[in-house]
């Protein structure tokens, strides 16, 4: 039987603090088509235009009490 070698492995090579793991969002299509249009307008990325919207949400939020 085959097994596998494992002695020069490199442990902890591809950990990522939990606080610092990204994980990516998947928009609808028609809302990903219009954040990409604003974004080519306002010549930005869609990732800082959506972080900008849900800040602004968030501070929606906050003073909503909510």
């Amino acid at each position: 039987m085959k097994g596998y070698d494992f002695s020069k492995v490199e442990q902890g090579k591809f950990y990522c603090k939990p606080e610092e793991l990204r994980f990516p969002v998947y928009l609808d299509g028609p809302i990903e088509s219009f954040f990409s249009q604003r974004a080519r307008r306002c010549k930005t990325d869609v990732g800082t235009l959506i972080n900008t919207v849900l800040r602004k949400e968030m501070e929606l939020y906050k003073e909503l009490g909510a």
